[in-house]
């Protein structure tokens, strides 16, 4: 009997968004879509790979060196990761009135999130209205504060919804210039406009369905979005405390008690894979970037705009050490207890995650031996590209071609998710079940 080829939705996953990286950075290398009209093939593939990944690390200036067809080109890109190609070919199919196959829909199943797959198509609708509804407002906020500014109309507006879309995706790509928002780290209505627009990003479609359908009905939510929640809402406390406590004195002294609070909260916000800087990373001490790489390890939330090891996934692993403490074989929360495959998930994750991470080090300070780099510089800016985050300490533009393609390497796996690339690499068919008996083994 003649076998059929089916892709896995892993590996149609992982091809989509490698063919629109491939995409984008052929348009990107097109002479009008550059001011200099010559980019070099590398760069153009990471700036493609960081807008499509929601990352926002660049080789180059995005304000100065794109024409408005680049930037239209980014912010496509940014707009279609964000919220994964999956999402637009099912609009497509919904706005053509087509009707949608198992298959079909089991992919949209992963590329979104959804936890049935009875509720794709609504769960789809969901996030087309949502992502457009939370945008719009914000660029409409962002249009008038810039305006107020003393922009024109045309460049408030196109302010406005550039950065909106690069804030709700958790991209972290600015037109402003080379500080990002720095000249705002005074402007609350800036920063908190932001800020809202990466968290609500952040958090997951599936929370948002929970939300508009309970309201504050906590206890009726679903186990996943509780966890979603309360470690997101731990994860930001917990940052901004410790940001403030650890630069009161040192990158924040120059600013007013209520800037550095807010600017602290700004920055435990942005390290959760949005990748605006309102401080300079550089000058950071070593206590801030230390707690910055593991946040930006982190990440953000399952079936959200962002990447990162993801808060659901630490917070298992975390729930299964207190089990294991106990002695309890089951881990409960919520009154619920989560599958052990669930936790199985959670630790594979992390542990792919901060392999893939130390590998990545390493290889980039054998590259750059001799440079200046230091270590800490290193792994801030790979945990920056794994987290999809964008953050750098300024290191990214000086790094040679070999680096700076590790580093498209690492926003992929980070956007994809480990698990899910190892899974499109190595996916086969699958095969009836061979029981092995079982061996005990020392652990620690």
């Amino acid at each position: 009997m003649k076998r059929t080829f089916e892709i896995s939705p892993s590996q149609l996953t992982a091809l989509g968004f490698l063919l629109i990286i491939l995409l984008g950075a052929s348009l990107l290398c097109l002479p009008f879509a550059s001011n200099d009209g010559n980019v070099k093939f590398v760069d153009a593939l990471f700036t493609a790979t960081s807008a499509t990944c929601v990352t926002g690390l660049v080789t180059l200036t995005t304000a100065t060196q794109w024409t408005l067809f680049g930037k239209i080109i980014i912010i496509l890109l940014i707009q279609t990761g964000g919220l994964g190609f999956m999402t637009f070919i099912s609009l497509s199919a919904i706005i053509a009135k087509r009707n949608l196959g198992l298959h079909e829909r089991k992919i949209i199943m992963q590329s979104s999130g959804s936890l049935e797959l009875s509720e794709i198509i609504k769960l789809i609708k969901h996030i087309a209205i949502g992502t457009f509804a939370f945008e719009g407002v914000g660029a409409l906020i962002l249009f008038i504060r810039f305006r107020t500014l003393g922009h024109g109309f045309i460049t408030a507006l196109w302010y406005g919804v550039f950065h909106s879309i690069s804030a709700f995706c958790n991209a972290g790509f600015d037109i402003l210039g080379s500080n990002s928002l720095i000249d705002y780290q005074s402007d609350p209505l800036v920063l908190i406009t932001v800020s809202l627009l990466v968290i609500i990003g952040g958090i997951g479609f599936i929370v948002w369905k929970d939300i508009s359908t309970y309201r504050l009905k906590f206890q009726k939510y679903r186990l996943h979005s509780k966890i979603v929640l309360v470690t997101t809402g731990i994860l930001l406390v917990f940052g901004t405390l410790f940001i403030y406590s650890t630069e009161r004195n040192g990158v924040l002294s120059s600013l007013s008690e209520g800037d550095k609070w807010l600017n602290a909260f700004f920055q435990s916000v942005t390290l959760r894979t949005a990748g605006f800087d309102t401080i300079g990373q550089g000058a950071l001490s070593t206590g801030g970037t230390t707690v910055s790489i593991v946040l930006m390890m982190i990440g953000g939330s399952p079936g959200s705009t962002a990447g990162g090891i993801k808060t659901v996934a630490i917070a298992v692993a975390v729930l299964n050490a207190i089990s294991f403490a106990r002695n309890k074989d089951n881990i409960t929360i919520f009154k619920k207890r989560i599958h052990d495959s669930t936790v199985k998930h959670a630790c594979s994750i992390i542990t792919i995650y901060l392999l893939v991470a130390l590998m990545l080090v390493a290889m980039i300070s054998v590259i750059e031996a001799g440079k200046g780099f230091t270590l800490e510089d290193i792994a801030f800016e790979v945990s920056s590209a794994l987290g999809t985050v964008g953050l750098t300490r300024g290191i990214t533009p000086l790094l040679s071609a070999g680096s700076k393609l590790i580093l498209c390497f690492a926003m992929y796996f980070g956007r994809l998710g480990g698990l899910t690339l190892l899974l499109a690499i190595a996916e086969t068919p699958s095969s009836a079940r061979l029981e092995r008996p079982y061996e005990k083994i020392l652990i620690g």
